[in-house]
């Protein structure tokens, strides 16, 4: 049986599960089509919030990105997973006590205001569409190899699949499609890690093989890494990072910016209790750690690979002949995302850090005239079992893998759009008399709507998932996350401070980033690795989101203590949602 069939099975057949689940579990209200009708078991709702949290950013764009830049691009690993637990412990629960549907719904509310809550939605909206760009992105990645068609192509066969389960069968339907994909995602990043691990290591789990001998050498595996690499003019994998205050603020971006991400909070309401939240937080970052402690192992290994397969005999001897490159290059040649151009005209191929002008003399006196193979950090890990030439039936599991990883956050953003939409800015603001029935409609119609935009930005991205995940958190960091702080730890924050923060935040963050990223004018214009060095005091617009919260804090503290305090009821609601006395609605108006 051929690779394109057995990826036809595994691909087609996770879709008709997700279908079908979509048919069975179709919403029949606005409850169910906003938080599956509040009534999802925490271990359930856990699972799913862990498909919806890891994105193709996690599944396709992280490794990738640890795999070239090493220790420095920890940072993604560290931002997402300790913003989870920031998430977990202090947002969540209180969230859920609170009753409402949307973080639109609380910020309105809480700070008992049309202007807050209209503001809300244009932030979540931003922080959602830049998030989504990602998604579909890494779907088109997937599908653009491993189903043989273009990019363009894979983005609407995944947003057809998207609109068919996500617009059925809304909240409903996507927590028990999450789970499915959370299942499908997680064995086949695993499977294939385990099997390089054992190949490269002779070692069961990849997370203790990242740190054990390297078979071949005999030499610890990060300790070859850094050799091999270090032989190739690029930076140690190891090695530590110059600019630290760069580092510590985009880490705390990614976290703060999880913390504030809208679809992840939906799914806290999914549950019965407060205590539910709680436990699926808890059982969420269990399902997590499982795919964040394997990618580390999965970048390493991968990197090495790479450089073996170029240089079989060592870096410091030839590369492979052009014509003599194995299967898996070939297919992804076909895709775009791997090139090469022979500069040398020697019929190999040379991969080196033609950026390091120390190296250039070494380069050389071996006769390179310039790198000569460009690999898309995307495609790493979804290349990862052809690279280590594993059976065809672990590419297809992988294929399905990053497709589920794609869709199911994809899902979850746009139903937090759709309810953005649907539930906050038509029935909260233009219209409150709408029926039940013409919300479902409109929630449905707003979804659809969302998937056509989420589509053509697609297919013009700004850049590789991650990177364009990281934006959207900052958006978010800067945004939505000061807002739910202070509507929960502070009685003294009204709703002028509220309003003037989080548009103090959003446009410096997203001004910062227009000034130095220009494809939001002229999208695939410009690219990550060609911005400006003049960054304000060395602060990359991927890190610009901290600073947009602590911003966001300032302002709302400052014009919230030169005006009038919150009404008492509110101070009073602030003191109810804070410590939680059971599960419920805090304010229903």
């Amino acid at each position: 049986m051929s690779q394109f069939a057995i990826n036809l099975i595994f691909v087609g057949g996770s879709f008709a599960l997700y279908i079908a689940i979509a048919i069975w579990a179709r919403a029949g209200s606005t409850k169910e089509f906003y938080v599956a009708g509040g009534g999802v078991h925490p271990v359930m709702n856990g699972m799913a919030t862990a498909a919806d949290w890891m994105s193709a950013a996690s599944f396709i764009s992280m490794a990738g990105l640890i795999s070239v830049g090493g220790y420095a691009n920890s940072t993604f690993l560290m931002g997402w997973t300790g913003g989870y637990v920031l998430l977990a412990l202090l947002l969540a629960p209180y969230l859920r006590k609170f009753g409402k549907f949307t973080v639109p719904d609380f910020i309105g509310d809480r700070f008992y205001s049309q202007s807050a809550r209209l503001v809300a939605v244009a932030c979540l909206i931003i922080a959602s569409v830049t998030y989504v760009i990602g998604q579909m992105t890494g779907a088109g990645v997937a599908f653009s190899r491993f189903l043989e068609v273009s990019s363009d192509a894979g983005l609407i066969i995944a947003a057809v699949i998207v609109f068919m389960y996500a617009v059925l069968g809304g909240m409903k339907g996507i927590t028990y499609t999450q789970v499915a994909q959370y299942v499908v995602l997680i064995i086949a990043y695993t499977i294939p890690a385990v099997f390089i691990s054992l190949q490269l290591t002779d070692t069961l789990l990849p997370p203790v093989g990242l740190f054990s001998e390297h078979t071949q050498s005999g030499v610890p595996l990060l300790q070859k890494l850094d050799e091999v690499v270090r032989e190739l003019g690029f930076t140690d994998y190891t090695a530590n990072v110059d600019n630290k205050l760069n580092m510590v603020l985009f880490t705390l971006s990614l976290m703060i910016g999880t913390a504030g991400l809208p679809h992840v909070i939906i799914r806290f309401f999914t549950v019965p209790k407060v205590s539910d939240a709680r436990w699926s937080a808890g059982w969420a970052l269990v399902f997590i750690a499982i795919l964040y402690l394997t990618a580390p192992a999965v970048a390493s290994m991968a990197r090495l690979n790479l450089v073996n397969t170029i240089y079989p005999a060592g870096p410091t001897a030839e590369a492979i002949k052009y014509e003599e490159r194995p299967d898996w290059i070939k297919s992804w040649e076909k895709t775009g995302l791997i090139k090469h151009v022979d500069l040398n005209e020697d019929g190999r191929i040379q991969m080196y850090n033609d950026k390091n002008a120390k190296f250039e003399a070494t380069a050389t006196e071996r006769g390179w005239k310039g790198n000569e193979l460009t690999v898309n950090n995307d495609i790493l890990v979804l290349a990862n079992p052809e690279i280590a030439n594993l059976p065809g039936w672990v590419i297809g599991l992988i294929a399905a893998g990053g497709l589920a990883a794609a869709l199911s956050t994809a899902a979850g953003l746009l139903l937090a759009i759709s309810s953005a939409i649907s539930h906050d800015l038509i029935k909260g603001t233009i219209n409150p008399h709408i029926t039940e029935k013409q919300e479902l409609f409109y929630a449905r119609i707003s979804m659809a709507v969302a998937i056509v935009i989420a589509t053509w930005l697609g297919m013009n991205p700004p850049g590789f998932a991650a990177q364009t995940v990281a934006l959207a958190f900052g958006i978010a960091a800067a945004s939505i996350f000061p807002a739910l702080m202070m509507g929960i730890f502070s009685k003294r924050v009204n709703s002028k401070g509220a309003v003037a923060g989080m548009l103090s935040g959003l446009i410096f963050t997203c001004v910062y980033i227009f000034l130095y990223l220009g494809w939001f004018f002229i999208p695939g214009t410009a690219s990550f690795e060609n911005i400006p060095a003049n960054w304000m005091f060395g602060i990359s617009p991927l890190s610009i989101g901290a600073v947009g919260a602590m911003i966001n804090f300032a302002v709302a503290f400052a014009v919230s203590s030169a005006t009038e305090a919150p009404p008492k009821a509110i101070q009073d609601l602030v003191e109810s949602v804070r410590y939680p006395r059971g599960a419920g609605t805090a304010l229903d108006h």
